[in-house]
């Protein structure tokens, strides 16, 4: 995770205990307000539906006396006129009453209209019908019912609170059907509504009243949306000034020295702004350390040089003395009295060439350093030990199939040695024999190979082990010890065989 991330997470679980106590803070705040809210509610509710349950048990209650009266004597004009007298006040705002007999026939009020006229024969019975209340009462007589309606106006008047309370809405519910007697105004989207409501006790009436709850104003907003604020704005400024001062600077440092190119001075690196000073000073330190490591390489190369140049003329020297040392044998090879010193000058020659061989090919890759590749080194060795035997040279054959691999310098010197050992070991035993010679890297380990060399000469005769014994078998034996590995003979194929360390394959 990038350091940035990792101080802003850091911050941020260390300031969130903070955040979160001023925003239980605000919370609660707006909860005691809720609290109030809903206290004021309760007692505007309270004072409302006792003031309409009075009011509408006492004029059911004048009508059931009247109702009564009237029905012993339907002449009986004072009951009808204390219940008229009680409607008086309340017919200037649209109420009006009816008591009827079994017959239909009007004792006392005003004909109803029949969708307010009553239908029910149970008391007592409440209806909401359009835009009022409708109350039944049914007499001691049979089939006497008085009937009352209150329009809207009458009961939101009666249903008003006393003092002074905030906006409401007042709702009068019975039997599935809702009244409202005052509406809420302004109902917006961040309103908040706290609603409650009481029974009358009146037939399964119930008044709901509605007021606002604290409101969601902007204040109420930022107050609990502030501490979330200053916690990310905590964060964030801790993490842009971590930014500016050190995770930026160091990621331009870190991109200044990954373009650093061996053999140059790393340039001025620009940190921004306001970088740290010890991101600067770390900066000045890495360039006084390019500078230092420019001037040990150019030491070097000049040492380099000098080596070179000594490395080329020790082995050029090497390579005249090989020279020398070879026209010498020539030189006293051409004046040898015997066949017998003639064969020896030719053995010295051979073992003389086969090390200017090696150390021509290594001189040549001396530069790049990949080793002495021996496909070249067994041809040539090869070809110029049947040139130092031209009595062989129509008889004599040596077939090469070795892989382009390369070895050692002290391994190819061994190889040549060894190779001119047992081509001279099988051109006499037999002349006329054919040598095949296969050098191959390993399928499982490219870094080993095995040499083997071929020949009918090689087959196990007496001629083979006298030579042995008497004069190359310690010699192969020593060659093969300077390889680390053993020198393998088949007696019966005919054949020899050794492992071989390999540098690498082409």
């Amino acid at each position: 995770m990038p350091t940035g991330a990792r101080v802003f997470l850091i911050l941020g679980g260390a300031l969130l205990p903070l955040a979160l106590i001023a925003l239980l803070a605000s919370l609660q705040t707006t909860r005691i307000a809720d609290l109030e809210a809903r206290s004021q509610l309760r007692l505007a509710l309270s004072e409302s539906a006792r003031a309409l349950t009075a009011e509408l048990n006492g004029d059911m209650n004048t009508l059931h006396q009247a109702m009564d009266a009237l029905a012993l004597s339907a002449d009986d004009a004072p009951a009808c006129a204390r219940a008229m007298g009680a409607f008086a006040q309340q017919r200037a705002a649209g109420s009006q009453f009816a008591i009827i007999d079994k017959s239909g026939r009007l004792l006392c009020g005003a004909p109803l209209p029949p969708r307010i006229a009553a239908q029910s024969d149970q008391a007592p019975a409440a209806r909401i019908v359009g835009d009022g209340l409708v109350l039944s009462v049914v007499g001691r007589a049979e089939g006497a019912v008085a009937t009352a309606y209150f329009p809207r106006d009458f009961l939101a008047m009666t249903a008003r609170p006393g003092g002074i309370v905030p906006d409401h809405g007042i709702t009068l519910r019975g039997d599935g059907e809702g009244l409202d007697l005052t509406t809420l105004p302004g109902i917006g989207v961040l309103n908040r509504i706290e609603t409650a409501g009481t029974p009358l006790g009146i037939d399964g009436l119930v008044i709901e009243m509605t007021m606002r709850g604290a409101p969601i104003t902007s204040p109420l907003v930022v107050t609990t949306l502030l501490p979330l604020l200053m916690w990310v704005l905590a964060a964030g400024i801790a993490w842009f000034v971590v930014d500016r001062l050190l995770i930026r600077p160091l990621r331009r440092l870190r991109a200044s020295v990954s373009a650093y190119a061996p053999g140059t001075v790393l340039g001025p690196v620009d940190y921004g702004a306001v970088p740290a000073q010890e991101i600067r000073q770390l900066g000045d330190t890495f360039r006084t350390l390019t500078q230092t490591v420019v001037a040990h390489e150019t030491g070097l190369a000049e040492g380099l040089l000098r080596q070179t140049k000594l490395t080329r003329e020790v082995h050029h020297r090497v390579k005249n003395n090989l020279q020398v040392i070879a026209s010498l044998i020539n030189f006293h090879a051409r004046g040898a009295t015997t066949p017998e010193a003639a064969a020896a000058y030719a053995s010295i020659q051979r073992r003389v060439d086969a090390l200017a061989v090696v150390h021509r090919y290594h001189f040549a890759e001396l530069e790049e350093n990949r080793g002495v590749e021996m496909r070249s080194v067994i041809g040539e060795l090869a070809a110029g030990i049947r040139a130092g035997a031209p009595e062989l040279a129509h008889r004599f054959s040596v077939t090469i199939d070795v892989e382009p691999v390369s070895v050692s310098q002290d391994t190819a010197v061994a190889v040549a040695f060894l190779v001119t050992e047992l081509l001279e070991l099988a051109m006499n035993v037999s002349p006329e024999t054919q040598v095949r010679i296969s050098l191959r890297a390993g399928d499982e380990d490219a870094r080993s190979g095995t040499l083997r060399l071929v020949a009918p000469a090689f087959i196990q005769t007496p001629a083979l082990e006298t030579l042995l014994a008497n004069r190359y078998g310690r010699v192969v034996t020593g060659l093969a010890r300077q390889l680390r590995a053993p020198l393998h003979h088949d007696p019966l194929a005919g054949a020899y065989e050794v492992a071989l360390p390999l540098m690498q394959a082409d």
